[in-house]
């Protein structure tokens, strides 16, 4: 008895991988007829690239492709996912074929074939063709698809970083072309009955021993590294973990080591397949003579009806599913996509009584699974281009999903209603036919609404008669105009009425008064000629001619309005269709969507979760998990919008909880969380991690209390030094331009004045005197209104002070620093005050001066000189074209603007105008790159990219972590011109770096990656800065308004 039903479960694995192979053919050559597929199939052995090639030079009259062309259409497959007939009961009513011994031997055949292979490998038909098709695409891309993970995915050296907040959600790290495995496992990881299956899990005891085959070889070591993986999602307290072991075995599993972008509903497949495995032979070793239940059967598979005529003869069977493929193309949502995939040809036949030669099927679903996923199929093969395309139509999907109408026990009534919608539909054509008749009206190309014409034809005849024709009044004295050399029109003045008709001469006021039309009011330019009027019309003629356009026009209003309601009737009938709550039983809620961003051969996943706890959507993008919204969800999901759509759907059943509620401890009643959840060995490998997490975070504590010690102690030796001897380096430094000299300057001039005002001529009282004046002249230049040219911070530190509102008594020593200057020691007079401001230094108190907030004030002064040196570098290469220079200095002086802006608004620059000219630098790179990659010379392609990967790349995060709406539409520019060369010819090196660096371009995370070091920037004095500064921002006021 198991012999027989491991052949029949071959056999059903067999007639899975047929009907999965005619299905990747359908999708991918566009062919629907079966015959011709199964004549494909038989001519290429079952091979789906000779397949793919005898149709496409078949059909399509092309020349046929090299197969690795076709292998790229692996990615495309969506349909291959169904299980006919697996794991279920197949009813058939009737066969087609009245020979029975040629059937019996065939199935016996197969029965023998299939059963030796899996005798000998564990792997079934099924597994190994999509292995054969993953092999050849790798094989394709071997040379492009590599991703150094240090460079690319390096993480952050400090580790308060990477450290989990709270109970926030955590993240997967890609490690390298990843971002499928982590959509998929986080959308599983988040159903928590899929959770606290895989956690609690625990191999057949037999396992101990040798594996039998290769495949419990495979599933179980993957288990064991799913369950892993799944305790430190739950426990750790890491902001992100690191997959690479469990996508180590998956990739073993396609033998080669090689990164590849892979397909989100394949992958799932095949995940769920090895984890139906795996508690399966658990299953086995725990059943009790009852026939042993699979969980993930239970959980993901369910089964339909198929009800069909086949040449006349009536059939029906049962078939399992799992991840049901939906066609997106012509469809605008969801229901429209499920409607179309339940009926299959034409079904006339199956309502009536009569046996027609038509063939054709419908679905019905007899048992829906708790999880319910659709794949929704955004690719087709392009047989002009021989290779897939994405569809980025819009596709929209609900929240709540109800079954009810395509459910088996539903059948006569949804027959009904199918039917009621139907003859809705058609008179809706008709109703849009006719609405489109009143609202394109006229025999010629242009076409104009009927009223319009008529109120048109009321103008005209109601403008006032002219006696001459159009040509006769124009002054012929009047020098000729344009080429033509005839003379221009002289100008006529128009009347000041809103009908915008041109005015009579004043001796004919008897105007008649213009007809107001509401469709097409404007007013015409005084300069245009004489408005078209009728010759001559009587005032009987016109009379009746308004009274009947009048009255035409009403009635076309009206017929219009009337149509345009019962259009809308009918459309609120076809939505309420389904409406009632007999049909509203089966309600589906949407737990995940998985969204691919980018073209057919590259792109990057990521998912939006909802967290019904929380009540809000989670959006997890590689290692960055934060909190989104319905809205952002629609604008990335429902396609038309960027190259952002929808590629898989998880609804869960609304009226089974348990699949999405906590567990409850059997003892306390107390809901178990974190490390409650774990049983005791992933319990113990959690916490290893963390304690290894931990020591980390010691050592960085431990190095950087190391670090703070040395500052603190270069801080104190460097502040008693500038104290005793020494002034800031930005108030004397030896530059060649004697900036002390700018300071001296200014100081031996308050001493002039406040020698010449002041009675008393003390050295004490002339340094009060001389430090007021100077305090007066800062305050003046620190409330001045000045253009961004002229900024004062620069010329002085005590501007920046007041700006800034620091505090009293940093203000007064900086003054006397600056008073204190041995420069200064010219004259007796200066020399005597000097020595005076020093005396005063020494005798302040360390309570009156906090020196470690002297020096933090003084240290934000340098900072903001830094990144003003970093602006002004980076907008004078800019100006200068070199983009590839000025970009590391914008980027820096972005940063750390944004840094000094977090604390005051005074503290540094305007954040748009930075903000601006680093956006405008990087597209001026991307064009400069996309022009090297399309000249197609080998050496210019390279130096392209290498701006690419080096430099545009690595910037896009910095765009997207705010997410502003103009850096956001950059980054989108960005892809966008590079997304377009996926569909041109291009030589297949080309071809391949493309294929290769597009995924680092569509990458969505926002993660920091590896970046240059911050170019090393020159000295400048203080009026060079100044100046230099001022010539760059003057520069500004000749571009364009928005950048300035």
């Amino acid at each position: 008895i198991q012999g027989l039903h491991c052949r029949l479960k071959q056999h059903s694995y067999r007639l899975e991988h047929q009907q999965t192979l005619l299905n990747q053919l359908r999708e991918v050559t566009g062919t629907t007829d079966v015959q011709l597929l199964q004549q494909a199939l038989q001519v290429s052995n079952g091979d789906l690239a000779e397949a793919v090639a005898f149709l496409t030079e078949k059909n399509a009259k092309v020349p046929q492709q090299d197969e690795t062309t076709y292998y790229q259409t692996s990615q495309v497959a969506s349909d291959k996912y169904i299980s006919v007939g697996s794991q279920a009961d197949t009813n058939v009513i009737d066969l087609t074929g009245d020979d029975k011994d040629d059937l019996q031997r065939a199935i016996a055949l197969s029965l023998e074939e299939s059963n030796r292979a899996f005798r000998e490998t564990g792997i079934t038909d099924e597994e190994q063709a999509i292995s054969r098709v993953l092999e050849a695409s790798i094989a394709e891309n071997k040379a492009s698809l590599k991703r150094t993970h240090t460079e690319v995915w390096s993480d952050s050296p400090n580790p308060y970083d990477r450290k989990r907040i709270d109970t926030c959600p955590v993240g997967l790290k890609n490690v390298g072309n990843t971002c499928w495995f982590s959509a998929v496992i986080q959308s599983l990881f988040n159903l928590l009955e899929f959770q606290r299956l895989v956690l609690n899990y625990s191999p057949p005891a037999r396992v101990h021993d040798l594996p039998r085959n290769q495949k419990e070889h495979r599933n179980l070591p993957f288990m064991q590294e799913l369950r892993n993986l799944f305790s430190l999602m739950v426990g750790s307290k890491r902001k992100y973990v690191d997959p690479s072991r469990a996508v180590e075995i998956l990739k073993d599993a396609f033998k080669s080591s090689e990164s590849q972008q892979q397909d989100v509903s394949e992958f799932t497949h095949k995940l769920l397949d090895w984890l139906e495995d795996a508690f399966q032979m658990k299953a086995e070793e725990d059943r009790e003579g009852e026939k042993p239940k699979n969980p993930m059967v239970e959980l993901f598979y369910g089964r339909f009806l198929a009800v069909g005529v086949l040449e006349g003869k009536k059939f029906e069977n049962t078939e399992m599913f799992g991840q049901y493929p939906l066609q997106v193309n012509g469809f605008k949502d969801l229901h429209e996509c499920l409607e179309a995939a339940m009926i299959e040809g034409e079904i006339e036949s199956l309502h009536s009584a009569e046996n027609s030669a038509r063939s054709g099927q419908e679905h019905w679903f007899t048992e829906l699974p708790p999880v319910l996923t659709f794949e929704l199929s955004r690719f087709e093969f392009n047989q002009a281009l021989g290779r897939p395309e994405k569809i980025h139509n819009k596709l929209e999907f609900p929240s709540m999903l109800y079954m009810d109408r395509y459910m088996d026990r539903n059948r006569d009534i949804t027959r009904i209603k199918r039917e009621e919608i139907r003859r809705l539909k058609e008179h809706l054509t008709l109703l849009q036919q006719r609405l489109e008749r009143y609202l394109s009206y006229g025999s010629g190309p242009k076409r104009f609404p009927l009223a319009d014409v008529l109120q048109y034809a009321m103008e005209f005849a109601s403008s006032k008669p002219v006696c001459t024709s159009p040509v006769e009044d124009i002054d012929s004295s009047a020098p000729p105009g344009g080429t033509t050399g005839q003379p221009l029109p002289p100008p006529r003045q128009t009347s000041g009425s809103p009908s915008g008709l041109s005015a009579a001469p004043a001796a004919a006021q008897q105007q008649r008064i213009p007809i107001h039309k509401p469709f097409t009011q404007s007013r015409l330019p005084p300069d245009l000629p004489m408005h078209p009027a009728p010759r001559h019309i009587t005032e009987e003629e016109l009379r009746v001619l308004e009274g009947c356009l009048h009255r035409w026009r009403s009635e076309v209003e009206n017929d219009t309005r009337d149509l345009q309601g019962s259009i809308n009737r009918i459309h609120r009938t076809i939505d309420l269709m389904y409406s009632d709550k007999s049909m509203m039983q089966v309600p589906y809620r949407l737990h995940a969507v998985l969204v691919h961003e980018g073209q057919a051969n590259a792109g990057h996943y990521w998912a939006y979760i909802y967290d019904p706890h929380q009540r809000c959507w989670m959006k997890y993008n590689d290692i960055s998990v934060t909190k989104s919204s319905w809205e952002e969800l629609v604008r990335d999901s429902f396609g038309g919008y960027r190259n952002a759509s929808a590629y898989c759907l998880m609804y869960i059943n609304d009226k089974k909880p348990f699949l999405i509620e906590e567990e409850f401890d059997k003892e306390t009643g107390q809901v178990l969380s974190g490390m409650d959840k774990l049983p005791p060995d992933l319990k113990q490998y959690v916490k290893e991690d963390n304690e290894l997490f931990g020591k980390e975070i010691e050592e960085w504590d431990a190095l950087q209390a190391r670090k703070a010690q040395q500052e603190k102690l270069a801080l104190a030796t460097a502040a008693a030094d500038a104290s005793a001897t020494q002034d800031p380096e930005y108030m004397e430094q030896p530059s060649p331009t004697n900036d002390s000299k700018h300071l001296q300057e200014d100081t031996e001039r308050a001493i002039s004045r406040a020698a010449a005002e002041q009675e008393e001529r003390s050295p004490e009282a002339l340094l009060n005197a001389a430090i007021k004046l100077e305090y007066a002249r800062l305050l003046r230049f620190a409330q001045e209104d000045t253009p961004p040219e002229n900024d004062y911070r620069l010329q002085h530190i005590i501007v920046y002070f007041i700006q800034n509102q620091a505090p009293k008594k940093i203000l007064e020593r900086t003054l006397l620093t600056q008073f204190a200057d041995r420069n200064l020691a010219f004259d007796e007079r200066c020399k005597s005050i000097m020595n005076v401001a020093r005396a005063k230094l020494d005798l302040i108190k360390p309570d009156e001066v906090n020196m470690d907030e002297y020096e933090m004030w003084h240290q934000a002064y340098r900072n903001f000189r830094e990144t003003t040196i970093f602006m002004m570098s980076g907008l004078e290469l800019f100006q200068k074209t070199n983009y590839i220079e000025a970009l590391m200095y914008l980027i820096y002086s972005y940063q750390y603007n944004k840094e000094l802006l977090s604390k005051g608004l005074y503290r540094g620059h305007d954040e748009e105008l930075l903000g601006y000219y680093r956006r405008e630098c990087l597209l001026k790179l991307n064009e400069q790159a996309a022009a090297m990659f399309e000249s197609g010379e080998e050496a210019e392609v390279s130096t392209g990219l290498g701006i690419m990967n080096e430099l545009v790349v690595p910037c896009i995060p910095l765009l997207l972590i705010h997410d502003t709406e103009r850096d956001l539409l950059a980054v989108e520019d960005m892809r966008n011109r590079w997304c377009s060369y996926l569909g041109q010819e291009m030589e297949s090196n080309l071809q391949e770096k493309l294929t290769d660096f597009l995924p680092k371009l569509l990458d969505c995370s926002t993660e920091i990656k590896s970046f240059h070091d911050p170019p090393k920037l020159p000295a400048y004095s203080t009026l060079e800065l100044s100046e230099r500064f001022s010539r760059v921002m003057a520069a500004l006021g000749r571009v364009p308004t928005e950048a300035r």
